[in-house]
């Protein structure tokens, strides 16, 4: 792969945080858009992409369309396929889960990255990032399990948003390498892109309605998810560790338990308000330097 383009080359870790924290708060978001949807899961998703796709090009062609090896071509299509699978996936759950669930499951990525991190990338955590970590992952269980105690129905729609999360996964570990070749918005064009026409053969595939009759939900989720949500989650790929990416997106189930309580009323109890406490404490923990040896 070639250097990570130049204008992008330098970043301050403060504003690469806080561009993790609100992009998982304005992806939580998303499942609001997608219940309140007149059209069908897929294809609310296929929407989040065409929706999204001139803003983005609008953005690219404004630096220049870069110029690709084939096999850059051939990642981006991959990815492409991998995207749309992991929000077919989750969309589909959504309807069938609660609303924090929904982005809790479908953001198993929040452990399965670090672990790709950790065994692949060799992003090995220190003292501190793994106890952060633990604290992150006993919130991460007392958000979830609550839930599924009160409604087993909900199996069928959380194992679905957990296929999405590897979906995820493995789109984000393909995202990250070719981040070093692309920057970011022609990058999340592109993948956009390459999402699109799955999601809308699936779609009609499954006999969903695909025409709205009210865009205002879609127009929603392709800005605030797509554009500006997924796009600041492709800018801090590779300027921030798969660790603290990973940990950033525990952030997104309690945004989401946030609004399912005041949005449908699903009430947090004390082990969901405990384990957001949790998770909020990992990010506090995870952002702090580390001390120098004397």
């Amino acid at each position: 792969m070639a250097a990570r383009p130049p204008q992008e080359s330098l970043g301050n870790p403060k504003v690469d945080f806080a561009a993790l924290v609100l992009a998982n708060a304005l992806l939580a978001v998303g499942p609001l858009f997608v219940r309140v949807a007149d059209v069908g899961p897929v294809s609310s998703a296929f929407w989040r992409m065409a929706l999204a796709l001139p803003v983005l090009f609008l953005l690219v062609t404004r630096g220049g369309v870069p110029k690709m090896s084939r096999g850059v071509v051939v990642v981006l299509a991959l990815s492409g396929v991998l995207f749309a699978a992991d929000l077919a996936s989750w969309h589909v759950g959504i309807l069938q889960t609660k609303l924090a669930n929904a982005t809790l499951f479908g953001n198993s990525t929040s452990l399965l990255y670090p672990i790709y991190g950790f065994l692949i990338a060799r992003a090995w955590p220190s003292q501190r990032q793994g106890f952060a970590l633990g604290l992150a992952t006993v919130g991460a269980v007392l958000l979830m399990g609550r839930s599924y105690q009160l409604s087993p129905d909900h199996l069928i729609g959380d194992l679905l948003c957990v296929l999405a999360g590897i979906f995820y996964t493995a789109y984000l570990v393909i995202i990250a390498r070719v981040r070093e070749t692309l920057s970011s918005w022609p990058l999340l064009a592109l993948s956009t892109l390459a999402s699109t026409l799955p999601l809308l053969v699936l779609a009609l595939a499954m006999g969903e309605r695909v025409w709205p009759g009210n865009w205002t939900p879609l127009v929603g989720l392709a800005l605030c998810s797509q554009v500006l949500g997924h796009g600041l989650m492709v800018y801090v790929l590779g300027r921030l560790s798969p660790l603290v990416i990973g940990l950033g997106l525990l952030t997104q189930p309690v945004v989401a338990a946030a609004i399912g309580w005041v949005v449908f009323s699903e009430r947090p109890g004390i082990a969901d308000i405990f384990g957001a406490v949790l998770v909020g404490l990992a990010l506090v923990l995870v952002r702090q330097p580390e001390a120098k040896p004397v």
